[in-house]
């Protein structure tokens, strides 16, 4: 049996966030976590996402939003449109 602790793919990354996202210093959430510096900056290069991937993230985020605001607009006007021109014959359709 391995005297060696084991820890789940998520309290990684939970930690990594802390230090990347958060701003902790590596050793006072090694310290905090029991767990060595050297496993926390493994799990760092492991688990955290380079600069360019948060920053093209992000810019996603912001698209998807602009395009659900158009897509509502859009579907508001199709709405509106729809009920003004009333019923419409069944040949018609």
């Amino acid at each position: 049996m391995s005297s060696q602790k084991r820890f789940t793919d998520e309290f990684k990354r939970d930690a990594v966030a802390q230090v990347v996202d958060r701003g902790y210093a590596v050793s006072e959430v090694a310290e905090r976590l029991g767990v060595s510096t050297k496993s926390l900056y493994t799990w760092k290069a492991q688990f955290a996402r380079p600069a360019k991937g948060r920053e093209a993230e992000s810019d996603l985020a912001v698209e998807l939003r602009r395009v659900k605001k158009e897509l509502a607009r859009v579907t508001e006007e199709r709405d509106i449109l729809k009920n003004r021109s009333g019923p419409q014959p069944a040949c018609a359709r």
